[in-house]
């Protein structure tokens, strides 16, 4: 199993910057990659960015050019976010997809609030 916790979220206010992270324990060596999420109450739930074991990444095009995905040599993925906007306001998750049972694991979250 694999447990993650998130941190860094808060308020800041637009243009501003926070940097999120993803801090991971447990079967470390199962993970294959990391999946930030932002989901607003009554939204659809949003992939945001990933990132693989090989350093493979990909972002939603509203975060294109803005947030970066990447991590640390051992446990803890992050999630720079720069020139954040009021939309950028949500909670952020962070998933893990294991290998090889192909399980995903998420973290509960945490608030980032974006003012205008």
């Amino acid at each position: 199993q694999v447990q993650l916790v998130e941190s860094g979220g808060g308020l800041v206010q637009a243009g501003g910057s926070l940097r999120l992270s993803c801090a991971a324990s447990g079967s470390i060596f199962s993970i294959n990659s990391i999946t930030w999420y932002r989901q607003n109450p009554g939204k659809q739930r949003e992939m945001v960015a990933f990132i693989t074991m090989d350093g493979y990444t990909n972002y939603a095009d509203s975060v294109k050019d803005r947030f970066t995905i990447s991590r640390d040599n051992v446990k803890t993925w992050y999630l720079q976010m720069n020139s954040l906007k009021p939309e950028d306001t949500a909670v952020y998750y962070c998933a893990a997809y294991t290998e090889p049972n192909g399980m995903d694991y998420w973290g509960k979250g945490t608030l980032v609030t974006v003012s205008s």
